[in-house]
């Protein structure tokens, strides 16, 4: 009988610890300088590997073999090899058995609440025991050459980025700085994305790459070869990217002779069975022809990256001569924020809003923006007067256009948490 009632006080206590692991990434701190998109299905795997081993440490009393964690403590050194300190991949495990512990001893009485007094001791020794193996392990990998020749490249690539001087690996028989290199921001979408993982290992795989980690993404330093203005380099990386991610075609302007013509190659209308969507990673690229070049053309990449990031722009690759308009407006600093300000008098009319931002991307065409929205030409030509009234601009007159278009641009910057 008492065995019955210690089972289903078990099951009762597991399906509620399943449940407290689903809620628990929402309420623990990011990594902070591993970006979340790409851990992210790590984490949900170690979280649910450790609420089922430890059950059944709970239910048979027998601690889990170094085979049944191998997976966890493979997990945990992915994130100490990627940069993160091993103090702060251990503290998660005692933050996560805080958290599930807290959530069911609020929630559980009776039996279920007896069994979990009873089980603080075997959830100790199981945080202690597991803990102690990652420990163990990074220790042993700290031996490994493969890993500290990998810090030295993690560490050649922070004295890049920042301008610092390279002179104590000048003498570094086994790592080769080049000269000039092509720069590669990497910027992740915050929607779930599976293959992050396979994406950052291919681009580390590129010889001579040196990579480094941030809350974002990553940025790649790729060595330029003499007589290689990028171009080659460019296409070698693109050529890494097909794999994750297939390029939409491209899509079509529509034209038409009673519209300003506007230099921005990125006002385009997608033809209808060829509908554009955002990529799950945005890459910023420069060229530096100098290592001291390395840190004002990084800031540059990481910008481009970033408006590829938050214009939810459909295009992967990122470059300034794709993007000069944008990148005018985002380098504009606090300008922006006035420029945003433009469209305040259409926050209560979601509808002229919707209308402006089909038209511009339609390059500025209302029968295109009639068609698109579903509604007809007069509707597109009334809406618009709206937009002239409530902001003082008028959508047909270029210079009004160019203002409006760059104020939807400041604007999606501000929204969006724009941080270069």
């Amino acid at each position: 009988m008492q065995a019955r009632i210690r089972d289903r006080a078990l099951e009762e206590l597991y399906r509620r610890a399943v449940a407290a692991r689903e809620v628990f990434p929402a309420a623990l701190p990011p990594y902070r300088t591993l970006p979340q998109p790409l851990v992210a299905s790590g984490f949900e795997r170690g979280t649910k590997l450790n609420v089922d081993l430890f059950f059944e440490f709970l239910r048979t009393g027998i601690t889990p073999c170094e085979q049944d964690t191998r997976e966890v403590v493979e997990i945990a050194l992915g994130r100490v090899r990627d940069g993160e300190p091993l103090e702060e991949v251990l503290g998660r495990y005692r933050i996560g058995a805080e958290f599930i512990w807290s959530h069911l001893l609020a929630a559980v009485e009776g039996p279920e609440r007896e069994l979990l007094t009873e089980a603080a001791l075997p959830l100790l020794h199981y945080i202690t025991t597991l803990t102690a193996r990652i420990a163990t392990a990074c220790v042993h990998r700290a031996h490994d050459p493969r890993w500290e020749l990998l810090e030295r490249r993690r560490a050649i690539a922070d004295a890049l980025l920042t301008g610092r001087d390279l002179i104590e690996w000048a003498d570094e028989p086994a790592i080769a700085v080049p000269d000039a290199f092509l720069i590669a921001v990497f910027r992740l979408s915050s929607a779930r994305i599976a293959d992050t993982g396979d994406l950052r290992h291919r681009i580390e795989a590129i010889p001579g790459v040196f990579l480094r980690l941030d809350s974002g993404g990553w940025t790649a330093l790729l060595p330029l070869h003499p007589g290689d203005d990028g171009s080659a380099t460019i296409a070698a990386l693109t050529a890494r990217l097909l794999p994750a991610h297939e390029p939409p075609r491209g899509p079509h302007r529509v034209a038409h002779p009673d519209q300003p013509a506007l230099a921005n190659a990125n006002h385009a209308v997608p033809q209808a069975d060829s509908p554009t969507r955002a990529a799950p990673f945005w890459v910023g690229v420069t060229v530096a022809a100098t290592r001291e070049a390395v840190p004002e053309l990084y800031a540059e990449a990481r910008m481009l990256a970033e408006l590829g990031r938050c214009l939810d722009r459909p295009q992967t690759l990122c470059r300034r001569s794709d993007l000069m308009f944008e990148y005018t407006v985002a380098a504009g600093g606090s300008a922006r924020v006035g420029l945003a300000a433009v469209l305040l008098p259409l926050d209560p009319q979601p509808l002229l809003a919707e209308t402006l931002e089909v038209f511009v991307d339609s390059g500025f065409n209302q029968l295109a923006t009639a068609r698109l929205l579903n509604i007809h030409r007069n509707t597109v030509t009334y809406r618009l007067a709206r937009i002239h009234e409530l902001t003082g601009l008028d959508p047909h007159r270029p210079t009004d256009a160019m203002t409006l278009s760059a104020a939807r641009i400041a604007r999606r910057l501000e929204s969006a948490a724009f941080a270069p």
